[in-house]
């Protein structure tokens, strides 16, 4: 079981828990089709995004496999709400678990996304005890791809045309980071 003390806090990032009043910032990059370009979702209207920040706010520990932790990004420089990060504790058994993370473009190349990642990954491996972590993604999504390779996540797998979304299939890769390699860092 995972209950992080909240905000977490790196060079640059708070951290937080999501509130009601993040619902503009959300929406604005949950909007946005360069955005949700490689995800399964959007753009969002303004109801999906609704949807999602109530979802967002109930993820708030890993108490059980299935449990997913999601935080806001928040520049702490300017207090703007720039993107979300999630671990989910996906196998007990297997001690799983999977990361992810969306930036607004606006703030996108300057570091952020591997800064907050990193601080999930200390979170799975160090405070939940897990031995693998994955991150999965669009093969066409470089840009994410390179935030995994700077954690030191290993691609394992090209996964061709495996899934279908938005109307194609898609080529979806796998990275993984294993616990020994994590504390090796």
């Amino acid at each position: 079981m995972l209950v992080p003390d909240l905000p977490l806090r790196t060079d640059r990032l708070d951290l937080r828990l999501f509130t009601a009043g993040d619902f503009d910032a959300l929406h604005d990059y949950q909007s946005r089709p360069d955005v949700t370009r490689y995800l399964y979702f959007g753009p969002n209207d303004e109801a999906a995004s609704r949807e999602a920040l109530a979802r967002k706010r109930r993820r708030t520990a890993l108490r059980a496999e299935g449990d997913v932790l999601n935080l806001a990004l928040v520049r702490r420089d300017s207090g703007a709400l720039i993107g979300d990060v999630m671990l989910t504790w996906t196998s007990a058994a297997h001690r799983q678990g999977e990361i992810g993370y969306v930036l607004h473009p606006d703030h996108a190349g300057r570091g952020y996304a591997t800064e907050a990642t990193r601080v999930m990954l200390g979170l799975g491996f160090d405070g939940l005890g897990l031995h693998r972590i994955v991150g999965r993604l669009d093969a066409r999504n470089t840009a994410s791809a390179r935030v995994l390779e700077r954690l030191g996540m290993r691609r394992e797998a090209h996964l061709r045309e495996n899934e279908w979304v938005k109307g194609e299939w898609t080529d979806e890769l796998v990275y993984a980071l294993l616990a020994r390699h994590w504390r090796e860092r």
